[in-house]
């Protein structure tokens, strides 16, 4: 039997709506007319204004199309908890009740140019009850979590063995993918988590990145997976010769290649500064917020009593081996990547000519132009700590080339929900 119309476009309204709450508007300029979250008789996206006095809400898509939703006294309001497949649990609400920054499905005749929308209902998911979503999914991923970078594929046991570096050393974990695993990866250009696409197994490579779901076995050395998400990036680094905050732009000159590049800075990516001081070795939970996009107020550290503690000092819960929960430690060192993601975040005017930075991106179409997915600014002091590793010189002294140190396992281009 054929599920109801409301029941299937409800489910499409969840499916849309399970994106990282930190998203904001894409900087994508997607074709109205094919734009997926507007439809014959509805459309969904973010509330970017009220107008009270004219009952009309303006959405944007995730694909950047904008729609004015049209609203009369018969227009019904209903408020929905992420998550929720059914309108059986909507409770309804005013129409001085949706804020903006809401996620919001109106239903409705769209016009034929896809721009309006005459409402006849308006789902809303809050970004209040979002965020609380998308905190409680970062918990998880990082209670349940894993990283690394892909170091082998079996294809006929179906298994991939990935390996990440720590302070202390390296670690490698075989992850077994079973087709009940839900596997996504992140299509070139892309910047956000929620920006993965449906993947198989095949098409994971040497070299991509990984980060799984699931449990780790006893000993360590294994990991079940529920769900993984994998791609293919680039980092480099260099110091920067300009920035113009107007165009979202910064200039480098490449720390291996010497070439000049240029870093795309949209509203999705994420931008941190490295604090020699304290932040590589931890000072405990909370040293640092982590976990806001550029331009927003950092967030208090998301750290559970319970959870696996992304600290970089080896200061959490140790599993066998001396391997603590939540990402691959090996030896007592913290996890590079993991301490990467605990650094506080910093806005596009914070960073500045001369500089030295590290960026991660999906491999796009143009080399010399990278969208960056993270951005770490004060970068010198960390790669010459990831350098003076693998430079040694007869009798013991280090000789640090910071150009060394991509190659110390400074991966961070998947990051949380």
């Amino acid at each position: 039997m054929r599920a109801p119309l409301h029941i299937v476009a409800l489910v499409l309204f969840a499916v849309i709506t399970c994106v990282s709450a930190s998203a904001q508007a894409p900087q994508l300029n997607a074709s109205q007319q094919t734009d997926p979250a507007i439809t014959p008789n509805s459309a969904i996206g973010e509330v970017k204004a009220i107008d009270g006095a004219a009952k009309q809400l303006v959405l944007k898509t995730d694909a950047g199309s904008v729609v004015t939703v049209t609203l009369s006294d018969k227009t019904a309001f209903m408020r929905l908890a992420p998550g929720e497949k059914t309108l059986s649990n909507a409770v309804k609400i005013a129409f001085t009740e949706v804020s903006e920054g809401d996620r919001v499905w109106a239903r409705g005749k769209v016009s034929e140019d896809r721009k309006t929308v005459p409402a006849a209902a308006v789902i809303v998911m809050t970004k209040a009850d979002l965020a609380k979503q998308q905190e409680a999914e970062r918990a998880e991923w990082r209670r349940r979590g894993i990283l690394g970078v892909v170091a082998g594929v079996n294809p006929a046991t179906k298994e991939v063995t990935i390996s990440s570096r720590s302070m202390g050393g390296t670690q490698s974990v075989v992850i077994p993918v079973s087709d009940k695993v839900d596997i996504k990866r992140y299509a070139p250009d892309s910047i956000k988590f929620s920006d993965a696409k449906t993947g198989t197994f095949d098409e994971v490579k040497v070299g991509d990145q990984l980060r799984a779901l699931g449990e780790r076995s006893t000993d360590g050395t294994r990991f079940s997976p529920d769900k993984i998400v994998t791609g293919s990036f680039r980092t480099v680094a260099g110091a920067v010769t300009a920035v113009d905050p107007t165009t979202g732009e910064i200039k480098i000159n490449d720390m291996q290649t010497k070439q000049p590049l240029t870093i795309i800075v949209k509203n999705d990516a994420v931008l941190r500064k490295f604090e020699s001081g304290g932040m590589m070795f931890g000072r405990g939970p909370g040293a640092a917020p982590g976990g806001a996009t550029a331009g927003q107020t950092p967030e208090p550290s998301q750290t559970q009593p319970g959870d696996r503690p992304q600290r970089a000092g080896g200061g959490g819960p140790r599993g066998p081996g001396g391997a603590g929960g939540g990402g691959m430690r090996g030896g007592g060192g913290g996890n590079i990547q993991e301490m990467l993601e605990r650094l506080p975040t910093i806005a596009l005017a914070d960073v500045k000519v001369g500089d030295t930075i590290i960026v991660s991106s999906t491999r796009g179409a143009d080399p010399a132009r990278l969208t960056a997915i993270t951005l770490v600014s004060g970068a010198d002091a960390l790669l010459n700590m990831m350098a003076a590793r693998q430079q040694t010189q007869p009798g013991g002294q280090t000789a640090p080339n910071p150009s060394a140190g991509l190659g110390s396992g400074i991966q961070f281009g998947i990051g949380l929900p």
